[in-house]
């Protein structure tokens, strides 16, 4: 129970001795009391004295009085019907102690729904990039959050490995590529199909400038320049089976799906489950038939097929080529109703960039008119892109920011930053290399989790990195400053877990210790918003106000060489619980919290 719920609840109690001929219908409003006003919390009077018919300074005091003699407030004050309560010492170290005593606070009781989330969704012509870590990392945090908060969560990744991007990449590699593999060339896999992705944009455009050179209209030349032409006869030979190119097609995957794994262990991500659209582009034709027999869709003259959203503010969608051939919204209707038969679940989550907004609307109307039992619970967790100072990146013509090059030079950064500062004198070249990997990958996921998914961002590595600041390596520094304060604690023999002594010792406490168990509290529902809005950016921007918090007590009050003695058992207790909270949150994120920085 929150602060504001329980003295709610205690004044809802007081309220009904005072009144006892009704029920009180009004709310109880308890809110944080001003700055400029004396005390922790405040109720508003007007609307409760009117109902009970008394004055409100009368009802205030009566309610104030009753508050200090059940302990609950120590002092209390009036300003023209709002009644300011201090709360009192004891109930603040209670509610330490309190929350202290949840065994992985923030985590609720599982609720027995489960949620799929879909994440990642890379095509196999190119490596993974930055637009793809925001995606990433969004994904596996939401699914962490999900987790948390009681639902049973299956990761599941669905793979574009077809279509006529993949059979561009193919057909640079047959005709530019001289045999050669990424160990001949010392490359990773997606990384040497991705070049050839962007050999194939190079040489296409030469084409096309050639044609309209030749009199031809860029359109025209588009549709007809010789490589192009080629790839779609090479995807009609791969639906068709020919087997040597179902033969480049499978060596190629491969060397991508190599390079895809060696990103996700980097990343520390892993999923319960990955699809394919090989697998899976032909599940929806069976949807369409059920659609059009439902007549949800109708059929054209030239045998393709259509839905009618007119009425829903949209327009006609195609769902089925003329020629059978599929489109992206059928493979979509198709792997819906797959991984409702996989899982059964109550959710299903598609972590998709916002260009796809339209799509995903679609898809869900579509699926409610054929009555899909999961169709009310389809939501698209829609985010914006991620740009650079010089502008947005595009795959084909190579100016992407490659993920694995990222990594590296957020480990680079965190290494020059570490050293310069003198903060790794004393590691080993291993503990180094770990600390600087930690510090560096905790800055890229909490730099990209930090901004609200519906907004677009701009990436700043060396922003990120910095110690201070709305950063992940100021909240890391937090973790490890708490770390080394535990520690010295343990070298003091300061008890920290003893408990009776706390509970049963009178002492002061201050308003920047009130201020750290006040928002420690608020971790559970937290977590608990945070997953109902699929929004890992109120988890970043709660563990570094914990940070701040902790790093303002810590600045005001002694910890070690207090007024009272008991004091430095409580702040050691109060310290200990902030280290576990922010551990979590960041965990969270998928961050990790080093002991030593």
């Amino acid at each position: 129970m929150t602060t504001e719920n329980y003295i709610s609840q205690n004044i809802r109690e007081i309220l009904n001795e005072i009144n006892q001929e009704t029920t009180l219908k009004s709310p109880v409003l308890i809110s944080q009391t001003k700055k400029d006003f004396e005390g922790t919390h405040t109720l508003t009077l007007f609307q409760i004295a009117a109902e009970i018919k008394m004055n409100p300074e009368i009802l205030g005091n009566q309610i104030g009085e009753k508050l200090v003699q059940n302990q609950i407030i120590d002092r209390y004050n009036l300003v023209k019907g709002f009644l300011n309560m201090s709360l009192s010492p004891s109930f603040w170290k209670n509610k330490l102690l309190t929350i202290n005593s949840i065994n992985d606070f923030g985590k609720s009781e599982a609720n027995s729904k489960k949620v799929v989330v879909e994440f990642s969704s890379p095509n196999t012509n190119k490596p993974l990039h930055l637009g793809h870590l925001r995606n990433i990392f969004l994904g596996y945090s939401v699914s962490a959050i999900l987790e948390n908060a009681g639902y049973e969560v299956f990761k599941v990744n669905l793979v574009n490995d077809r279509g006529i991007h993949i059979c561009k990449s193919m057909l640079a590699y047959m005709k530019f590529g001289s045999n050669e593999t990424p160990e001949s060339v010392g490359l990773k896999g997606d990384k040497l199909v991705g070049n050839y992705y962007v050999k194939f944009d190079l040489e296409y455009k030469k084409e096309i400038a050639q044609l309209v050179a030749d009199g031809i209209s860029q359109e025209e030349a588009e549709k007809k320049a010789p490589l192009i032409l080629a790839a779609q006869e090479m995807l009609y030979a791969w639906e068709n089976n020919d087997p040597e190119i179902l033969s480049l097609w499978k060596k190629m995957n491969a060397w991508v799906y190599q390079g895809f794994d060696f990103t996700y262990q980097s990343l520390g991500v892993k999923f319960d489950k990955t699809y394919y659209e090989s697998d899976t582009y032909l599940l929806g034709k069976e949807s369409v038939q059920e659609g059009l027999a439902s007549k949800v869709f109708y059929q054209k003259d030239d045998q393709s097929v259509w839905i009618d959203l007119t009425e829903d503010g949209l327009d006609h969608k195609l769902v089925l080529r003329g020629d059978g051939t599929s489109v992206y919204i059928t493979q979509d209707m198709g792997t819906a109703d797959l991984r409702y038969k996989d899982y059964q679940a109550d959710h299903f989550v598609y972590v998709v960039g916002n260009e796809q907004d339209y799509h995903f609307k679609v898809l869900k109307l579509i699926l409610q008119k054929m009555h899909k039992p999961y169709s009310q619970n389809l939501y698209h967790l829609s985010y914006g892109m991620v740009e650079l100072p010089h502008g947005k990146m595009k795959s084909r013509e190579g100016t992407v920011v490659d993920a694995d090059e990222l990594i590296e030079e957020m480990y680079l950064q965190a290494k020059l930053q570490t050293e310069e500062l003198g903060k790794t004198v004393d590691y080993t070249p291993e503990q180094a290399q770990i600390l600087h990997q930690t510090i560096g990958l905790g800055a890229l996921k909490y730099f990209i989790l930090k901004v609200d998914p519906k907004k677009k961002m701009m990436f700043n590595p060396l922003e990120s990195i910095d110690l201070q600041g709305h950063t992940g390596p100021f909240v890391q520094y937090t973790h490890a400053r708490i770390c080394a304060i535990i520690r010295k604690a343990s070298e003091l023999n300061i008890d920290n877990q003893n408990i009776d002594l706390i509970a049963n010792t009178s002492f002061p406490i201050h308003q920047t210790e009130i201020d750290l168990i006040y928002i420690l509290e608020t971790f559970p529902d937290l977590i608990k918003d945070s997953a109902s809005k699929y929004a890992p950016y109120l988890v970043s921007q709660y563990v570094y106000d914990v940070a701040k918090t902790y790093n303002r007590f810590y600045t005001e009050l002694s910890i070690f060489n207090p007024e009272l003695e008991i004091q430095s058992n409580f702040r050691i207790l109060l310290s200990q619980m902030t280290l576990k909270v922010i551990k979590k949150g960041l965990g969270l994120l998928g961050i990790n919290s080093p002991e030593r920085m």
